[in-house]
């Protein structure tokens, strides 16, 4: 499908990426540790009762200059135990309250590079959740994972503490690319990686690509999702790189190289699109695809796919979240809460036995409305009024006042080919899809006088 140059031009203004309502960038250090001890005993009270953990690893031995992420960059084993130690600790001192009976669906490692951080420490950390946290029959406990540190070792070591979903940070597999952002490449083939995983059984496998890089063309990036087809992962992810240099200093780098432009990301996300959707994919939400038989395509069909700032999930798997680790944010069903980000701060505070959470939000009830219709809006590409009204347990005549429903404007997005709607449903269309970031913008009344800054659409 090609997409009209004009509305390129049109809808590539910065818009949140809405992994949560409001955006982090609205959290506010009014929300103290306090605040959270709070918040977390009122979680007991409220759906999900599902619980997911998300565990945040720092360290990285490089950084990669198109990093948004909140990382340290060391190889030092003694400030890694230090940081584990206090880890360990902070999920303690979380599990003091939280009902007993709540189980948990999802556990999820990110960073920084999680697996960069010795066996033996994560083996630590997994004892104790396992010993402190009941599971549901089929969790999903997942790790991203660097290709550059990964062996068989490593992995056979992960599947015996029950991990069963590895992401794959590839990124790209022209070694230019790779070269020009200080990534370094897989150690050993992805295809031999996937294959290790795959052959304890019961475990799948991601593939993480970025798109909008320098160096990267349309023929080069259909030539790397033409080496990730042939590996068949399970699921495979084409992030838009997020150009936010005034969060991250490094990306400022990746100028002198000359970035790719609006038309050309686009023309690399359609050309990826088209060749994972015409050999068996199915889209999933904004930037995810997977088998027929997965089960985010099952959801996905059944209109009940979920998001979190760990990815998309479903509904057996949707929890929620209570993160450790510096830079961790929970999120609760009417607050969040970020930690520290500076990771001494955050090991400091622990240790003193105090919850280290500098800024957070707690949703009112108007908000919980707008994120709900957001959500669906960027998960499934679709929304009944009728059932958002019968969820939520108010009118649809309050939920569309409450998202500031202007008719005008979704006419304008009809006319443009971008989705169709009635009084009762609204269906993201196929062009739709590449600005369902504006779409989704647009029933945010918070963007009418926004002052925070947000990484474009494309």
């Amino acid at each position: 499908m090609q997409i009209p140059q004009q509305l390129i031009e049109k809808y590539n203004r910065p818009v949140p990426r809405y992994t949560s309502y409001p955006p982090a960038n609205f959290f506010t250090t009014g929300f103290r540790p306090e605040d959270y001890v709070r918040v977390l005993e009122h979680s007991n009270t409220e759906l999900p009762q599902n619980i997911s953990i998300y565990i945040h690893i720092p360290f990285c031995p490089k950084i990669c200059y198109y990093c948004g992420c909140n990382t340290h960059l060391t190889k030092d084993q003694n400030k890694m135990r230090v940081y584990v130690d206090a880890l360990k600790k902070e999920i303690l001192m979380v599990r003091g309250y939280l009902d007993k009976t709540r189980k948990v669906s999802q556990v999820h490692w990110g960073g920084g590079t999680p697996n960069s951080l010795p066996i033996e420490m994560i083996e630590e950390i997994m004892e104790l959740v396992h010993a402190n946290f009941d599971f549901i029959e089929k969790p999903e406990i997942a790790m991203e994972c660097h290709p550059a540190m990964l062996d068989k070792t490593f992995i056979d070591k992960l599947v015996a503490l029950k991990f069963n979903r590895f992401s794959l940070g590839i990124q790209d597999f022209d070694d230019k690319v790779l070269d020009n952002v200080n990534r370094d490449p897989s150690i050993l083939p992805v295809k031999e990686l996937v294959d290790m995983i795959r052959s304890h059984g019961n475990t799948a496998v991601n593939l993480d690509f970025i798109y909008g890089l320098p160096f990267q063309t349309e023929v080069s990036f259909a030539n790397t999702i033409s080496q990730a087809i042939e590996i068949s992962p399970d699921r495979l992810v084409t992030f838009s790189y997020a150009h936010v240099p005034w969060v991250r200093k490094a990306q400022k780098i990746l100028e002198t190289q000359g970035l790719p432009g609006a038309e050309e990301k686009l023309g690399m996300f359609q050309t990826g699109f088209r060749l994972l959707t015409e050999n068996g994919y199915d889209a999933i939400g904004l930037d995810h695809f997977a088998k027929p038989d997965d089960e985010l395509s099952v959801a996905f069909r059944g209109k009940t796919l979920h998001r979190n700032f760990q990815g998309y999930c479903t509904r057996e798997t949707t929890g929620q979240v209570y993160a450790f680790g510096a830079t961790g944010i929970s999120q609760l069903e009417s607050a969040y809460a970020q930690n520290a980000k500076d990771t001494n701060t955050y090991v400091k505070s622990i240790n003193e036995g105090r919850f280290t959470v500098e800024k957070g939000y707690e949703l009112n009830p108007a908000q919980k409305i707008i994120r709900h219709v957001i959500n669906e809006i960027m998960c499934n590409y679709y929304i009944s009024w009728s059932e958002a009204a019968q969820l939520l347990q108010v009118s649809e005549k309050e939920i569309m006042k409450t998202v500031n429903y202007e008719i005008q404007q979704l006419e304008e997005f009809s006319g443009e080919g971008l989705l169709t709607f009635t009084d009762h449903e609204l269906t993201v269309l196929d062009g739709g899809k590449f600005f369902v970031r504006n779409i989704a913008a647009s029933f945010d009344p918070g963007m009418k006088n926004a002052t925070q800054k947000f990484s474009k659409a494309l």
